[in-house]
This record gives structure tokens, sequence and C-alpha cells, in this order.
């Protein structure tokens, strides 16, 4: 019941605010819906009752579909995720204006309601519909807030997207057909015998929808431009928690269903995805726009993260789970610093900065926290996961891991060169004027600097709720 509740609640509320005619209210609205669903999600994770956590509901039984979610161990820390990233966005952002809120707050209830299901769907056609409603808020919220280059950016990120999904669609009717069960369910699907031929096109269906997602190289273009212009807020969904369902359905719909298939794809997967890493660090070196800065460092991220499924071994894919939300926690925490440098600056380029920890002393301890959990430094969240996912890449080759291991060398370039460049140095005209942090926004950092300490430090929580699910995966693929 758990699960359907963490659906139904953000679409019915999101609805809701739609008809709110006052700006505050619906700001108001959204923020309790949000809280709503995170306590929901704090349920989801601590209640291990399967009447609780799981729900089956007839659908559109003459095609074999139904609705039915769960809440697995990866299903349980992505909606945890889902339902943290709101609460932080939300209220870190909580002094920003924008017009038509209530079309604005609604479209963020729709797609969180769309992220839960993409995480909680058990059933291929039910996954493909949520896949879609989480997407369609985006480029709504994308082209009607975003920068100057909105709609040229929206219609790219829209065709890519859009394609992705085709390939995934007729992946799942093709699946469909050859299903003895006659139905979409992921038990059935796990329980196929397919042709290595069969797998391998299917293969490629699936996977290019979840490389544009997360994205991987070369899929990836959209993505800079696309966190580039749309409003911050939706830019911390996007990389927070939207890129993960490109990863979650390569872990769920693709490693257990095409198990020849991976093993026959697996080197250019994981060279595409190392590339991937490379690349975007040495382009993220050169950038002055702290926004497209921190697009290419999180596709550095995701890319290992990519890297580490592929070469399905445990350790790998335990890190990837616990990467997850660690990722999703300290790329918010990063956007949120740099949606107070815009706000009160009026400029993302670090060229025009300088001296900011002399006039805003709370920002410049949160900007080098969240720069630190960027990195990996030992004692922060980040270093558990990406240790365990290196160490996954170097029990599948050794190679692939010492060419991987440049992106944390350049990362820490990077990171600390925009640290030095936004914080340090002298003040100018422009930086005199920056104000600290907000008391919303300190509270935001606060909570998340706190999880990047206790995550750093004590991982075993995060451990527990993942590792049935990383041992039922790699199981079906032996």
């Amino acid at each position: 019941m758990i699960a359907l509740l963490l659906i139904l609640i953000p679409v019915l509320t999101g609805i809701l605010t739609f008809f709110l005619r006052q700006g505050n209210a619906a700001k108001v609205w959204s923020l309790l819906s949000s809280l709503v669903t995170l306590g929901l999600s704090l349920e989801a994770v601590l209640d291990k009752r399967p009447a609780m956590r799981d729900f089956h509901g007839d659908w559109l039984q003459s095609i074999g579909a139904s609705f039915s979610l769960s809440v697995d161990g990866m299903g349980a820390i992505l909606v945890l995720l889902t339902g943290i990233s709101l609460v932080l966005v939300l209220v870190s952002t909580y002094g920003n204006n924008y017009k038509n809120p209530a079309n604005y707050y609604g479209l963020m209830l729709l797609s969180q309601a769309g992220l839960m299901g993409v995480f909680l769907a058990t059933d291929g056609l039910l996954f493909y519909f949520f896949w879609e409603l989480a997407l369609i808020p985006v480029y709504f919220l994308s082209s009607g807030w975003g920068g100057e280059r909105r709609i040229a950016v929206t219609f790219k990120f829209f065709v890519y997207t859009f394609t992705g999904s085709l390939f995934m669609l007729v992946g799942l009717l093709y699946l469909r057909a050859f299903n003895p069960a006659g139905s979409f369910s992921l038990s059935s699907f796990y329980a196929m015998k397919l042709s290595p031929d069969r797998q391998d096109i299917l293969f490629w269906m699936f996977f290019v929808a979840f490389a544009i997602k997360m994205p991987i190289f070369p899929f990836h273009t959209w993505q800079p431009d696309t966190y580039e212009q749309a409003p911050t807020s939706v830019t911390m969904i996007l990389s927070g928690v939207m890129v993960k369902m490109g990863l979650l359905g390569a872990i769920r719909w693709v490693l257990p269903i095409f198990p020849e298939a991976v093993h026959h794809n697996e080197n250019i997967v994981i060279g595409l995805s190392v590339v991937g890493m490379v690349y975007a660090s040495l382009i993220a070196l050169k950038q002055d726009d702290l926004k497209r800065l921190v697009a290419y460092s999180s596709m550095a991220h995701i890319g290992l993260m990519c890297a580490a499924v592929f070469s399905y071994n445990q350790i790998g894919l335990q890190g990837v789970l616990v990467q997850m939300f660690n990722h999703g926690i300290n790329i918010i925490g990063l956007w949120i610093v740099v949606d107070a440098i815009e706000q009160h600056l009026g400029t993302r380029k670090m060229s025009e900065m300088g001296g900011l920890a002399q006039s805003a002393p709370h920002l410049a301890i949160a900007l080098v926290v969240m720069s630190l959990a960027n990195v990996a430094l030992p004692l922060t969240n980040a270093f558990v996961g990406e240790f365990m996912m290196f160490d996954g890449v170097y029990r599948f080759n050794a190679w692939y891991m010492a060419f991987a291991g440049l992106s944390i060398i350049l990362g820490a370039v990077y990171t600390l060169r925009m640290v030095q460049k936004v914080l340090y140095g002298k003040e100018n005209s422009l930086t005199r004027s920056m104000t600290d942090l907000s008391l919303n926004q300190r509270l935001m950092l606060g909570a998340i600097s706190i999880l990047i300490l206790v995550y750093g430090t004590y991982p075993e929580p995060l451990f527990k709720i993942t590792q049935d699910t990383v041992q039922a995966i790699i199981a079906q693929l032996r």
C-alpha cells in the first residue's frame, strides 16, 4: 500500500496545485506534499512487510499488463532519494519567485510522481508509462521557466529522450511477443530463455534508452545545455534523481533479462563509459560557467556508475546502488550553492568572481564541503561507493580501471580550481555585494553536510537496504 501512496500523493496534490490562485499557497501546499511523501519514503525503507511494500492491481489485462509496484532494496533507496531531494529543492529555493507558481509547483509534484513510479514499477508497460510521466513535466518546466535558449535546448532534450523512449517501447513489445507467459511482468521476463541473437537486438533497444537518460558518451550532448538552461531547481531534480532512471533501467531491466548480450557487449559499454568519464573531466577543466562545470562533473560520475554496473560483480554493483543515493545528495548540494551565487550576483562565470569567502563565509564552508564530497575525499559519503565501483571495474579489467582513474585526478583539479576562483583571491565590485546564505539554504546545506559525514563514516545502513537486491541480481546473471 505504501508503494501506491508514494505515487498517488504527489499526483493528487500536484493536480490540485494547478487550481491554487495564490503563489504562496502553491508553494506551501507543494512543500507539505513533499514532506508527507518523504515520511512515506522513510516508512517504505523501514517497513519490511510485503503487504505494505507491494501493490498489485488489474490494469490492461487484455494485453497482459498489470499495475504492479514493489519496493525492493534498489527501489527503496531511490524512493528515499526522491523524497529527500524534492524537500531539499523546495526548501532551498523557497525564497525564489516564479511566474505562474501554481503551474510550476504542480509540474514539480507530477515529476516526482513519475519518478516514484519508475523506481517501483515491476510491469514493463507500467514502467514505460511512468518513464514518460516523469519526463513530460520537465519539458514544460524547462521550456516555461528556463533561460534565453530554453526552447531550442528543450526541443533537443525532447528529441533525444523521445527517440530513446521509442526504442524502449519497441523493445518491450518485442519482448512481450516472445514471452510464453503473455505478460509484461518483470518476473516473467526474468524467466524467459532468449536466443543470443534476439538478446543482442533487445539489449540495444533498451540500452540506448537508458544510455540517453544517464547520459553516456556519445549520447550525452543534450545534458550540458539542458542543465544550463533549465531552472536550477529543475536541474537539481534532473541531475540528482532523474539520471538514476537510466541506471535503474540497466540494473533491473537489462542485466537479468539479457545476460548473454551483456557479456557480449560489456567491453563496448564499459569502454564508452570510461571514455565519457575522461572526456567529461577534460571538458570540465575548460569551463567558466559554474552550471556547465557541475554538469560535466556529474556526467563523469555517472560514467563510472555505468562501467561498474556492466562489470557485473557484487562489490561494483553494491557500490553503484550506494553511490546513486550519495551522488544525488551531493550534486543537489552543489546546485544549491550555485543557485545562491547566481541569485545574488546575477552571473555564473567564475572569471567574474573571487573573494566570496570574505563576504559569504557560510556559503564558502558549504561549497568546500560539497566540493570535497564531489572528489570523493575519504570520510565523505562519496568515497565508499566510488572505492567499491573502482574495485568492481578493476576486478573486471585493470586497464579500464587505470584509464578511469584519470578522472579522479582531473576531478580534483577542476573542482579545487572552482573553489579557488570562486572563494579566494581579491574581491571585486560585484562580489563585494554578495550576501550570505539564507536561513533555509543553510538548513538544507547543513542537513546535506550531516548526511555526507554520517554516511562517509558509517555507510552500513545503505548496505543493509541494498544488499538483498544486489545478491538477487548477481544470482540471476549466473
